[in-house]
């Protein structure tokens, strides 16, 4: 079965978007890293969203594979 043209073009924005999302982490955990190497320490802090009612502080299991990528320890 042939696939639409339309189709073709958002398969390859899909992707493009996925090989963004990789050199970003990458690049990411690379910055972290050469941080380390200088003798410097990293964090990353996360606050809730304004007017969004009761604001969670709470890492998801997204937030801490991403730190975990860029070679953070979400446990600490």
């Amino acid at each position: 079965m042939p696939r639409e043209p339309h189709v073709d073009a958002l398969m390859k924005k899909l992707l493009r978007a996925i090989e963004v999302s990789l050199s970003a982490t990458d690049a990411a955990r690379d910055a972290v890293q050469e941080i380390l190497r200088q003798g410097a320490d990293t964090g990353i802090f996360f606050s809730g969203a304004k007017g969004r009612g009761n604001p969670s502080f709470e890492l998801t299991a997204q937030d801490k594979e991403f730190l975990r990528a860029v070679s953070i320890r979400p446990e600490r």
